[in-house]
């Protein structure tokens, strides 16, 4: 059967961008005839009749439905490979080989895709397996594909129809041919919700542009039948996330306008907490953020007592410490399910009660329930009467309570100028461990008027992922992964689980461009009323863009280089334009019509309001010489060198150990030999549901070198063991002494599986990180791996390849 109506191969177009930081192939999308296979979903049904967007991961950037509904099922396309590489030396020809000999097939199919493998042969006999991956090396997602006749599927279903994955990479991995064999149209079968990109966003930095369609895209992979969706790779936990929908509704609503379907995973999650205090508040914020650009009343009617149930519980748990679950997956937030309930999270959580409160009484009194209006802003007055009760209140806020406190709107000038030289002005300290997160810390930035302190911090984050090889958004990031891990390299694994590098709580971003940066927001519910005010500096000197409304789409450009400003109103709507002043002398604004609009101004921006339907270009004449943006420092705490050491092995004594050490299960497993004195105490950090502490004892006796040397006088024979697990592992140091101390870290891989483990080093009191991740490779003959600290830390050490981290031992000098 045909599968999708997308161009024959003859006109297959491949998408080529070239970014200042990195170069970009996405692969190419066509029609392929598939032998006696059936697909769960039929093929697209719409044409390639939309704008080409280089900068654009999506190969269906430019694919266009005539009218996508709510009620539209999914439909699949296929995509071809953009390259093939094979360990042996085998005859390919395009997205075909001839197999004469057991081979491993590489294919890279140019972005993470929400899909399934299929490739044809009718000859291949011998042990096929196949692997699928969002990165470059293999993952754990292989087996054996399913023969259809000619064409071999890989399916991973977790229900009937559920084949996709989050698909980048795939082998074709073949063992013991019996007979020379011909493999053909290798191809990806994937599945996307009808959706158009009835948004845009331009602007002079490409990788801010690419973070908006990077954003975008996150989201469309996830976009199911009758919900939105929160990961592609199954791990266990794809399902409907309410929290993680709030930011993904959001990106959706500016990018593709899709508020019908957006209503409909509202009433999906609306009684969905998935267990997380915090959750049902970002389903009454999602709620807001719906009837905000919708202006549809009728939707906030039918889920008053819904809401107000939600409202209330937190009303409720207020002051109380309640169990919160979850909060994100930041060290500082509890290290996701490990410490939910620690102070920072429980903050945020009041905070985040606080701001839910304050807007859900806006929105009630916008619809004429003064009553709701009354009550729910009473409990947010009530609240904020009780912390100012101590004027230090807001001492205590780290990075996340502080952003979800700003977010809130109550804090006076006083109080924003202390969370921000305690909470936001240090560049690395901003940057969560979680997108998800980010995106309130940016949100916070915007409203304490921080644009470029906002656009350093998504570089960082979101830009550090494009930087990576992201396609897709990522669950977690840190910027330092960069220097540790090579391009599409297999990611670190932690506290979430197996990295999922398709994780569309991150896409917030997408929003945040589109009202921050081309400045499009509603003044009124439906935007009947809205306001387009760019925030342009020398960072970023022109944006263009649109936002899909259900009057139509706003379109906005502005170049404070040559002045020009160019704005589209829909019919049914009003405009007020703020034209930047960027740090300049505004010495004319000409319209072309000439025509007279309110005029306004402050000390950033001059306003027009009441324009009403229509196409309007502004000439602007500016004096004076733009300011240049500052450049912020990423300053760690601790910067000495980390040293290794390979040529000690377990030859430890005399060199290492000399203040004392840990041998894990050196005689036997959940035994260690333990030397520590009385100013030093090691004790493991809390686990989480994903991952747990485990003990093995590896050999006992030995004279292999890569043993360690027992730590008793006589002893002639070698012993090793280890503390491990699957996923990540903390050892918290209680150092009491004030003074630098060394604490080397003896890794073996002694069963030689290729193990990788990544390094993270926190502050113990207040678990900011201190020091760039650190990545320690090859480590099957023995490495020592030395830091030098000033201060109590937290060592967490992630799995990265291998199965799981471990550590044999543990020395202070």
């Amino acid at each position: 059967m045909l599968i999708t109506s997308l161009p024959p191969p003859a006109h297959r177009a491949f998408i080529c961008a070239s970014l200042a930081a990195f170069a970009f192939l996405a692969a190419s999308v066509f029609a392929i005839a598939a032998p006696e296979i059936q697909e769960p979903y039929p093929p697209v049904s719409g044409t390639f009749s939309g704008a080409k967007v280089l900068e654009s991961p999506d190969p269906m950037v430019a694919y266009r439905w005539a009218n996508p509904q709510a009620t539209d099922k999914l439909e699949v396309y296929t995509l071809s490979p953009i390259k093939m590489q094979v360990d042996k030396q085998v005859a390919t020809s395009g997205d075909s080989a001839h197999i004469t000999q057991d081979c491993d097939l590489m294919f890279d199919f140019g972005q993470v895709n929400a899909a399934w493998l299929e490739f044809d042969s009718e000859n291949l006999v011998g042990e096929i397996k196949a692997s699928i991956s969002e990165y470059s090396e293999v993952s754990y997602k292989t087996k054996q594909p399913v023969r259809h006749g000619k064409t071999w599927r890989l399916e991973f279903p977790k229900k009937s129809k559920e084949f996709y994955e989050g698909v980048r990479f795939a082998w074709i991995h073949i063992r013991k041919l019996k007979q020379a064999a011909d493999i053909s149209s290798v191809r990806l079968v994937c599945q996307i919700r009808p959706s158009n990109y009835d948004g845009s966003f331009s602007c002079s930095d490409p990788i801010l542009t690419r973070i908006w369609y990077t954003g975008a895209y996150t989201v469309r992979t996830n976009l199911l039948e009758n919900h939105f969706g929160a990961i592609l790779m199954n791990r266990g936990d794809r399902i409907s996330w309410t929290g993680d929908a709030h930011v993904s509704q959001a990106a959706s609503m500016v990018a593709f306008g899709n508020y019908d379907f957006v209503k409909t995973n509202l009433r999906f999650t609306s009684k969905q907490s998935n267990g997380i205090a915090s959750y049902p508040l970002y389903w009454v914020l999602s709620l807001i953020d719906f009837y905000n650009y919708t202006g549809d009343k009728a939707i906030v009617e039918e889920m008053l007592e819904n809401a107000c149930a939600k409202l209330d519980t937190a009303y409720s748990h207020y002051g109380k410490n309640p169990k919160l679950s979850f909060y994100g997956w930041d060290e500082r937030l509890g290290a996701g399910f490990a410490e939910p309930n620690c102070a920072e999270s429980q903050n945020a959580y009041k905070m985040l009660s606080i701001r839910a409160w304050n807007e859900f009484s806006s929105t009630m009194a916008q619809i004429g329930n003064t009553s709701l209006a009354s009550k729910y802003k009473q409990y947010a007055d009530e609240k904020i009467a009780e912390l100012r009760k101590d004027s230090a209140w807001t001492n205590p806020l780290g990075v996340h309570a502080a952003a979800d406190a700003i977010a809130a709107g109550f804090l006076n000038k006083q109080e924003t100028e202390s969370v921000w030289n305690k909470a936001f002005s240090d560049r690395l300290q901003r940057v969560s461990f979680s997108p998800f997160n980010q995106y309130f810390i940016i949100g916070a930035l915007a409203k304490m008027q921080r644009y470029n302190e906002a656009l350093s911090t998504i570089d960082d984050c979101w830009g550090g992922q494009i930087r990576y090889g992201a396609t897709t958004f990522f669950e977690v990031f840190r910027p330092s992964w960069l220097k540790v891990a090579g391009r599409n390299e297999a990611p670190i694994n932690n506290q979430c689980g197996a990295t999922s590098l398709t994780h569309p709580w991150s896409a917030g971003v997408t929003k945040w461009l589109s009202e921050e940066v081309v400045g499009i927001k509603p003044l009124e519910p439906g935007f009947s009323t809205f306001i387009i005010k760019p925030h342009l500096s020398s960072a970023v000197t022109w944006v263009k863009g649109s936002v899909p409304t259900l009057h139509g789409i706003i379109s906005a450009s502005c170049n404070i280089l040559s002045g020009k400003m160019e704005v589209s109103v829909p019919a049914g709507t009003s405009a007020t334009i703020a034209i930047p002043k960027t740090g300049r002398s505004v010495e004319s604004v000409q319209f072309k019509d000439q025509e007279k609009w309110t005029k306004s101004e402050d000390a950033d921006y001059i306003y027009y309001s009441g324009l009403p339907e229509g196409n309007y270009q502004i000439k602007i004449t500016y004096s004076g010489g733009l300011p240049k943006a500052p450049e912020e420092p990423f300053v760690y705490a601790i910067e000495t060198k980390i040293k290794e050491d390979v040529s000690t092995q377990g030859n430890w004594k005399d060199r290492y150990g000399h203040k004392g050490y840990i041998l894990y299960d050196y005689d036997k497993a959940k035994s260690q030999r333990r030397h520590l004195p009385d100013f030093i105490d090691v004790t493991h950090s809390k686990q989480g549901p994903y991952y747990k502490y485990s003990s093995a004892h590896w050999v006992s006796e030995t004279n292999d070198i890569r043993a360690l040397v027992s730590d008793k006088d006589g002893d002639i024979f070698r012993s090793l063991g280890n503390l491990h697990c699957n996923l990540t592992m903390g050892l918290d140091i209680h150092y009491k002494k004030k003074e630098t101390y060394k604490v080397s870290l003896y890794f073996v891989d002694w069963d030689r599986k290729g193990r990788r483990s990544a390094i993270e080093i926190f502050d113990l009191e207040n678990k900011n990180l201190l020091m760039p991740v650190y990545m320690v490779r090859d480590y099957a003959e023995g490495k020592y791996i030395t830091y030098e600290f000033d201060r109590p830390v937290r060592i967490r050490i992630d799995e990265v390849r291998g199965g799981t981290a471990t550590l044999s031992g543990i020395f202070f000098d």
